[in-house]
C-alpha cells in the first residue's frame, strides 16, 4: 500500500470533522442508464472537495431493498456478535443445492461475500437471532430499521428499505471507523471488501439485486481510495422488464460514470 493511502484514515477524520457544510452538484448521467434500458440514480461524495455529485437527487433520496449490499452492515453484526470470528472461519454448506454453483460449497467470510453467498449469511441471520439484529440496526438507523418478513430474508423480500444517500452515510462512517462496532470489526469488513487493488488505488464495494412487486432492484455500492482522496459513491437501478444485461448494468454503470468524472481511467 503506498504512503498516500496509508495517510488516508487520517485525512478522513480532518476533512469530515472540520468541514461540516458540503456543497452539492447536480449531473445527468441519463445516457449512462439508457445504454442499460434502466432508471436509476447516483450519488458520489468526494471526500477532500466536500462536495456531492448528485443525478436524479430526488430517488437518491427514495429508499427500496438493499438485497445483497445489506451483506455489508450484516458482516459487521456477525464478527461483532461473535456469530462468526474472522473473515477465514469456515461457513458449512448446508447441503441445499442452490441456483447458483458457487453457493453449493463451504465458504468463509471473505469467499461468501465475494461471491455474495446468500445460503451464507441467512446462516448468519439466523444465529445472531432477530433481537441482536434490531439492536444494531435501530443503532445505526439503517434505512427504515425495519426487519420483519423473516430473519434470514427481511433484506431480500422483507420490508427493510435504504436509500443511496443512506448507503452513502453508511460507507462513509465505515471508512472513519465511526460505526458503532470495534475497529477490528469494520477493519476486517473493509478488507472484504476490496475488489480492486493496485498502487495507485483500491475500489471497495458490493452489488445488490432484489424483486419486489414484479420490479428488479440492483445497487452497486462503495468507494474508492485514490491520490490521497477517497470517492462515495452509490448507484441504484430499476426496471421491471429486465434484460439479460441487468447484473452486469450495476456495476457497469457506475464504472462509466466514474470514468466521465475522471475518478477512473
Amino acid at each position: 500500500m503506498t504512503k498516500g493511502l496509508l495517510f488516508l484514515p487520517f485525512l478522513s477524520l480532518f476533512l469530515i470533522h472540520c468541514h461540516p457544510d458540503s456543497k452539492e452538484e447536480i449531473r445527468d448521467f441519463t445516457h449512462a442508464f439508457d445504454e442499460y434500458n434502466v432508471e436509476g440514480a447516483f450519488i458520489l461524495y468526494d471526500l477532500q472537495q466536500n462536495q456531492y455529485i448528485r443525478h436524479n437527487p430526488e430517488r437518491c433520496n427514495l429508499p427500496v431493498i438493499p438485497a445483497s449490499t445489506f451483506k455489508i452492515f450484516n458482516s459487521l453484526v456477525s464478527l461483532e456478535t461473535g456469530a462468526i470470528e474472522d473473515a477465514n472461519t469456515l461457513i458449512e454448506w448446508d447441503g441445499v443445492e442452490s441456483w447458483n454453483k458457487e453457493w453449493n460449497r463451504d465458504h468463509t467470510l471473505q469467499s461468501a461475500f465475494q461471491v455474495s453467498c446468500v445460503p451464507c449469511y441467512q446462516q448468519l441471520a439466523r444465529k445472531i437471532g432477530a433481537e441482536q439484529m434490531q439492536h444494531y440496526i435501530d443503532q445505526h438507523q439503517y434505512g427504515n430499521q425495519d426487519i420483519s418478513g423473516g430473519i434470514d430474508v427481511f433484506w431480500l423480500t422483507g420490508n427493510l428499505r435504504i436509500s443511496p444517500d443512506e448507503q452513502v452515510a453508511l460507507l462513509k462512517k465505515l471508512y472513519a471507523n465511526e460505526l458503532g462496532f470495534s475497529a477490528h470489526t469494520m477493519q476486517i469488513v473493509r478488507d472484504i471488501m476490496v475488489i480492486e487493488q493496485d498502487s495507485t488505488y483500491t475500489l471497495r464495494g458490493k452489488t445488490g439485486w432484489g424483486i419486489i412487486d414484479d420490479t428488479n432492484y440492483g445497487w452497486f455500492v462503495g468507494y474508492i481510495e485514490k491520490d490521497e482522496n477517497v470517492y462515495f459513491f452509490a448507484t441504484n437501478i430499476e426496471t421491471d422488464q429486465p434484460e439479460d444485461s441487468f447484473a452486469q448494468a450495476r456495476k457497469a454503470i457506475s464504472l462509466n460514470i466514474l470514468k466521465e468524472l475522471g475518478i477512473l481511467g
